[in-house]
Protein backbone atom coordinates (compact mmCIF):
# COMPACT_ATOMS: atom_id res chain seq x y z
CA UNK A 1 0.00 0.00 0.00
CA UNK A 2 3.14 2.23 0.16
CA UNK A 3 3.10 3.13 -3.63
CA UNK A 4 -0.70 2.82 -3.32
CA UNK A 5 -0.71 5.71 -0.63
CA UNK A 6 2.22 7.92 -2.86
CA UNK A 7 -0.18 7.93 -5.19
CA UNK A 8 -3.47 8.42 -3.47
CA UNK A 9 -1.14 11.85 -1.74
CA UNK A 10 -1.30 13.35 -4.70
CA UNK A 11 -5.49 13.85 -4.46
CA UNK A 12 -5.33 14.38 -0.47
CA UNK A 13 -6.29 18.25 -0.25
CA UNK A 14 -9.15 17.40 -2.63
CA UNK A 15 -10.76 14.53 -1.06
CA UNK A 16 -10.45 16.38 2.48
CA UNK A 17 -12.31 19.05 0.73
CA UNK A 18 -14.80 16.72 -0.65
CA UNK A 19 -15.14 15.28 2.71
CA UNK A 20 -15.50 18.42 4.78
CA UNK A 21 -18.10 19.51 1.99
CA UNK A 22 -20.07 16.07 2.34
CA UNK A 23 -19.44 15.66 5.77
CA UNK A 24 -17.92 12.27 5.02
CA UNK A 25 -14.64 11.34 6.81
CA UNK A 26 -11.90 11.59 4.07
CA UNK A 27 -10.48 7.99 5.31
CA UNK A 28 -13.46 6.67 4.16
CA UNK A 29 -13.35 8.19 0.70
CA UNK A 30 -9.66 7.49 0.15
CA UNK A 31 -10.79 3.86 1.54
CA UNK A 32 -13.04 3.60 -1.51
CA UNK A 33 -10.49 5.28 -3.98
CA UNK A 34 -8.26 2.28 -3.19
CA UNK A 35 -10.96 -0.38 -2.88
CA UNK A 36 -12.20 0.58 -6.49
CA UNK A 37 -9.37 1.57 -8.58
CA UNK A 38 -5.69 1.55 -6.41
CA UNK A 39 -5.72 5.39 -6.33
CA UNK A 40 -5.92 5.39 -10.20
CA UNK A 41 -3.14 2.60 -10.63
CA UNK A 42 -5.60 -0.43 -10.75
CA UNK A 43 -5.37 -2.97 -13.61
CA UNK A 44 -7.87 -2.37 -15.93
CA UNK A 45 -8.74 1.38 -15.47
CA UNK A 46 -8.51 2.45 -19.21
CA UNK A 47 -8.54 6.53 -19.26
CA UNK A 48 -10.68 6.25 -15.79
CA UNK A 49 -13.07 3.78 -16.98
CA UNK A 50 -13.11 0.24 -15.28
CA UNK A 51 -15.25 -2.27 -15.05
CA UNK A 52 -15.90 -3.46 -18.40
CA UNK A 53 -16.49 0.11 -19.58
CA UNK A 54 -19.46 0.23 -16.98
CA UNK A 55 -17.71 2.59 -13.86
CA UNK A 56 -15.91 5.85 -14.02
CA UNK A 57 -13.72 7.68 -12.44
CA UNK A 58 -11.19 6.91 -9.00
CA UNK A 59 -14.66 6.12 -6.90
CA UNK A 60 -15.90 4.03 -10.42
CA UNK A 61 -19.07 5.89 -10.88
CA UNK A 62 -21.70 3.22 -12.81
CA UNK A 63 -23.03 4.64 -15.66
CA UNK A 64 -25.72 2.57 -15.74
CA UNK A 65 -27.26 4.10 -12.45
CA UNK A 66 -25.79 7.79 -12.99
CA UNK A 67 -24.12 10.30 -15.40
CA UNK A 68 -20.81 10.68 -14.47
CA UNK A 69 -19.39 14.05 -14.09
CA UNK A 70 -15.60 15.84 -14.15
CA UNK A 71 -12.82 13.90 -15.19
CA UNK A 72 -11.76 10.63 -14.62
CA UNK A 73 -9.75 12.20 -11.29
CA UNK A 74 -11.66 15.69 -10.68
CA UNK A 75 -13.02 17.39 -7.48
CA UNK A 76 -15.93 17.08 -9.58
CA UNK A 77 -16.07 13.56 -9.72
CA UNK A 78 -15.13 13.08 -6.30
CA UNK A 79 -18.02 15.18 -5.17
CA UNK A 80 -20.21 13.84 -7.38
CA UNK A 81 -19.33 10.05 -5.57
CA UNK A 82 -19.03 11.22 -2.11
CA UNK A 83 -22.57 12.70 -2.80
CA UNK A 84 -24.42 9.48 -3.95
CA UNK A 85 -22.74 7.79 -1.05
CA UNK A 86 -24.19 10.25 1.04
CA UNK A 87 -27.42 9.78 -0.41
CA UNK A 88 -27.32 5.33 -0.11
CA UNK A 89 -25.91 6.00 3.54
CA UNK A 90 -28.89 8.11 4.14
CA UNK A 91 -31.53 5.43 2.56
CA UNK A 92 -29.84 2.58 4.95
CA UNK A 93 -30.49 4.80 7.69
CA UNK A 94 -34.28 4.62 6.02
CA UNK A 95 -33.98 0.70 5.23
CA UNK A 96 -32.43 0.07 8.58
CA UNK A 97 -33.75 2.71 11.14
CA UNK A 98 -32.23 -0.13 14.01
CA UNK A 99 -28.73 -0.19 13.01
CA UNK A 100 -26.07 1.82 14.98
CA UNK A 101 -24.10 4.64 12.87
CA UNK A 102 -21.33 2.09 12.09
CA UNK A 103 -23.63 -0.66 11.23
CA UNK A 104 -25.28 2.19 8.50
CA UNK A 105 -22.04 3.08 7.46
CA UNK A 106 -21.23 -0.40 6.79
CA UNK A 107 -24.46 -1.15 4.77
CA UNK A 108 -23.71 2.19 3.14
CA UNK A 109 -20.70 1.03 1.28
CA UNK A 110 -22.22 -2.30 0.87
CA UNK A 111 -25.26 -0.65 -0.96
CA UNK A 112 -22.49 1.88 -2.67
CA UNK A 113 -20.88 -1.37 -4.16
CA UNK A 114 -24.63 -3.18 -5.05
CA UNK A 115 -27.27 -0.98 -4.32
CA UNK A 116 -29.77 -0.59 -1.49
CA UNK A 117 -31.91 -3.49 -2.57
CA UNK A 118 -28.96 -5.94 -2.34
CA UNK A 119 -28.47 -5.16 1.26
CA UNK A 120 -31.13 -7.27 3.70
CA UNK A 121 -29.44 -7.82 6.75
CA UNK A 122 -26.11 -6.67 9.23
CA UNK A 123 -25.19 -10.12 9.71
CA UNK A 124 -24.60 -10.71 5.76
CA UNK A 125 -24.12 -7.10 4.73
CA UNK A 126 -21.43 -8.23 2.72
CA UNK A 127 -22.90 -11.19 0.94
CA UNK A 128 -23.35 -10.11 -2.84
CA UNK A 129 -20.90 -7.56 -2.68
CA UNK A 130 -17.97 -7.94 -5.06
CA UNK A 131 -15.13 -9.91 -3.87
CA UNK A 132 -18.03 -10.95 -0.69
CA UNK A 133 -16.09 -8.20 1.73
CA UNK A 134 -16.37 -5.13 -0.08
CA UNK A 135 -17.45 -2.80 2.98
CA UNK A 136 -15.06 -4.39 5.23
CA UNK A 137 -11.91 -3.92 3.09
CA UNK A 138 -13.13 -0.37 2.24
CA UNK A 139 -12.87 0.00 6.34
CA UNK A 140 -10.14 -1.41 6.58
CA UNK A 141 -8.38 0.56 3.76
CA UNK A 142 -9.67 3.69 5.11
CA UNK A 143 -8.23 3.05 9.12
CA UNK A 144 -4.84 2.77 7.04
CA UNK A 145 -5.82 6.34 5.79
CA UNK A 146 -6.47 7.80 9.09
CA UNK A 147 -3.44 6.62 10.16
CA UNK A 148 -1.88 7.96 7.50
CA UNK A 149 -3.60 11.67 7.77
CA UNK A 150 -6.62 10.99 5.85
Amino acid sequence: MADELKNMNKYKSIIKRVGRNHGVEPSIIAGIISRETRAGTGAGLVNGWGDNGNAFGLMQVDKNWHIPRGGWDSEEHLSQATGILVDIIGSVQRKFPSWTKEQQLTGGLAAYNIGLDKVHSYSRVDENTTGGDYSKDVLARAEFYRRNGY
